[in-house]
C-alpha cells in the first residue's frame, strides 16, 4: 500500500432532540453514524456511563471491528492457504478499566471458531490465526493487547 486510504463517516448527535446538556446525568446520549447511503447505525452509551442500552455503545462497535477485520483478513490467509472455510463465528469481548491513570479498553479477546471442509488441516486453520493477528489493521491501530483464543474443527458429515 504506497497511498493511504481515505475513509469518511459522519456522527451525528441524535440525543439532542430531547434537550441540551445541562445536566451530566441525564442528557440524552443517542447518536447515529453514517456512512454514504447505507443503512444508519443507531448508537448510544451504555446503561454504566447514563446511557439507555438501546443501541450500539462506542465500545461495542470498536469490539466488532477488531473481530471483523481480524475475520476478513483470516479468511484471507485461507483463501490464499488452501483452507475451506465453511463458517466463521466469534463471540469478542473486551474490558474497559483504568491504565495510566485514564479509563480505557484494556484488553480485548476474540475467540472465532471456524469450521472448515472435512478434509481440512485443523492445524494450519488454527496456525492462521497468529499472521492475520499481525495483518489485523484495526488491531494494530490500538494500544491494548488484543488476545485469541481460536478453535478450527472439521464439518460434521
Amino acid at each position: 500500500m504506497t497511498e493511504p486510504h481515505r475513509f469518511e463517516a459522519r456522527l451525528v448527535w441524535t440525543g439532542a432532540a430531547k434537550g441540551p446538556t445541562a445536566n451530566p446525568e441525564t442528557f440524552a446520549r443517542d447518536f447515529r453514524a453514517e456512512v454514504g447511503s447505507r443503512p444508519p447505525i443507531l448508537g448510544n452509551a451504555p446503561p454504566a456511563f447514563h446511557g439507555d442500552g438501546t443501541g450500539y455503545n462506542p465500545e461495542e462497535l470498536l469490539l466488532i471491528a477488531l473481530s471483523a477485520c481480524h475475520m476478513l483478513s483470516y479468511l484471507f490467509l485461507c483463501a490464499r492457504g488452501g483452507i475451506a472455510v465453511v463458517d466463521y463465528r466469534d463471540e469478542p469481548h473486551g474490558l474497559l478499566g483504568r491504565r495510566d491513570g485514564r479509563t480505557q479498553v484494556i484488553e480485548a479477546r476474540l475467540r472465532p471458531r471456524v469450521t472448515i471442509a472435512r478434509g481440512g488441516d485443523r492445524a494450519k486453520a488454527e496456525r492462521l490465526h497468529a499472521p492475520a493477528a499481525r495483518g489485523c489493521f484495526i488491531a494494530n491501530s490500538v494500544n491494548f493487547p488484543v488476545l485469541h483464543e481460536a478453535i478450527a474443527v472439521e464439518t460434521e458429515a
